[in-house]
């Protein structure tokens, strides 16, 4: 992701959550936080943004903060392949797990994830400060020496 990805990340990201990130949010993590990296998808003609996400790399764990794909390209296996390039990504890094929070109604979250392999691991009470809906905590081992 690039600064002049922001304003097609942002698009995404208010069509896709409730209580969107900022975009003073993506800038900070983009330009200011040494633990995260920031992906996009785009399209080749016109270059546009349809899919982002933003993942923290902490000692041997990669944490998904963000992933979203525009309405226009869901159910085409884009959300698919950008959480496989995170979690090859976080492979190269030497991470051992990912780690992430889903909304407990995000049926097609947790449906991505869980094709994905991801297991339900724990629960935060309350967590989604919009609604107060807890978020299902779910994690995948990453075997760093595995090339998949």
């Amino acid at each position: 992701m690039t600064l002049d990805d922001i304003p097609g990340v942002m698009e995404i990201e208010t069509r896709s959550f409730p209580t969107p990130w900022s975009e003073s949010s993506f800038r900070y993590e983009l330009l200011e936080n040494p633990y995260a990296s920031l992906f996009v998808v785009r399209r080749r003609d016109p270059a546009t943004v349809i899919a982002f996400a933003c993942v923290w790399v902490v000692d041997q764990e990669i944490k998904v903060n963000n992933i979203a794909v525009h309405p226009d390209w869901r159910c085409r296996g884009v959300g698919r392949r950008l959480l496989q390039h995170l979690i090859d990504f976080g492979r190269n890094q030497g991470c051992r797990e990912m780690t992430l929070e889903v909304r407990p109604s995000n049926e097609a979250g947790l449906a991505l994830y869980g094709g994905a392999g991801f297991a339900r691991i724990g629960r935060r009470k309350q967590y989604y400060t919009d609604t107060h809906e807890d978020a299902i905590i779910m994690g995948l081992p990453i075997d760093p020496g595995a090339d998949e």
